[in-house]
């Protein structure tokens, strides 16, 4: 299994020199209320070796074209180590940050990455389907590509028909908020239609807290990351919703999204199951540790993104070393 890191921590750059140094195979930068494109630049000039991972950049934001041009200029400028994740975001943010339409999801996201390959692949584009018309015009010249790159698809899934599509059209799959348990089921949904190809990427992002102290005070931090995510938008229409009620904390979910839509941020940090954060994190001492990332080893993840949380960047750094050590 291989190792990365998310780049969500403060002062990120000693991280990631640090991360580089241990042979991670992956840097990722999230997409959510800033940009993964703007970190993943800043990170390939400040790297040579690691691979970087939109984690993800999100389909409503960007045409496809736009989404394949920028894929081949980070691939250009890391000398080829760019990983594109996309994911279709959800209701909320597609209509409400991007004013985009939402409706068919499924076929809006096929269709999108076919066009990122045709475009990378040096293709003109030209296409004609139910959500892009490329061009528009009749007659009128589609985009190419000057410079074609081979850049690795990695889709964000969640829901049984997603996870599918992931397995059929991806090269690789990006998930969170995951417990090993839920990771092997989503593997079989992906391996469902045809078994997945032997160099498919299973790449989970999961928040660490290493040390010695009780199991609620080291979630404190990632308790509150989860109230977030669990309160973006109507419960309905929330995929970190669902995953917390499909996990048995529907209760706890909705007093969650209840508080944060109040108003009361910190009762809703508070009312985030401590059993909920353990379950799709990594937290404890090293032996701990050691035994989660030999669970979800086993459960299919072949590359595992952490996210160390701790007061000081110098525990941090510790971290890194010590879950480098662990694998």
């Amino acid at each position: 299994m291989r190792l990365g890191l998310n780049l969500f921590s403060p002062d990120v750059g000693a991280l990631l020199d640090h991360a580089e140094r241990l042979d991670f195979s992956y840097a990722l930068a999230a997409e959510g209320l800033r940009d993964a494109v703007s970190m993943l630049g800043w990170a390939a000039g400040r790297t040579t070796k690691i691979n970087l991972v939109s984690g993800v950049c999100q389909i409503p934001a960007r045409t496809p074209v736009m989404m394949a041009m920028t894929a081949a200029t980070l691939d250009s400028l890391s000398g080829g180590r760019f990983r594109l994740g996309l994911g279709i975001s959800n209701s909320y943010a597609t209509e409400g940050w991007h004013g985009r339409p939402f409706a068919g999801p499924l076929d809006r996201t096929r269709e999108y990455v076919e066009i990122v390959r045709m475009a990378l692949g040096g293709q003109e584009v030209r296409y004609q389907g139910g959500h892009h018309r490329l061009p528009m015009a009749e007659g009128a010249a589609g985009f190419r590509l000057q410079a074609p790159a081979r850049v690795p698809v990695f889709l964000a899934a969640v829901g049984q028909r997603n996870l599918e599509l992931a397995g059929e059209i991806g090269d690789g799959w990006i998930g969170t908020f995951l417990s090993p348990e839920r990771v092997r089921e989503a593997v079989a949904l992906m391996g469902k239609k045809a078994p997945l190809a032997e160099d498919f990427e299973v790449l989970l992002t999961v928040p660490m807290a290493m040390g010695d102290a009780p199991l609620s005070e080291l979630a404190g931090p990632i308790r509150r990351f989860a109230a977030h995510f669990l309160s973006m938008g109507h419960r309905r229409e929330n995929f970190y919703y669902r995953i917390a009620e499909e996990m048995g904390y529907g209760e706890a979910a909705a007093l969650v999204q209840d508080r944060y839509t109040a108003g009361d941020v910190l009762g809703a940090v508070e009312a985030v199951p401590v059993e909920f954060v353990d379950g799709m994190s990594l937290l404890g001492p090293p032996s701990r540790i050691a035994e989660r990332l030999a669970a979800y080893a086993q459960a299919g993840v072949t590359a595992i993104c952490v996210g160390p949380v701790a007061a000081t960047q110098e525990a941090r750094i510790a971290a890194l070393t010590a879950v480098s050590e662990l694998v």
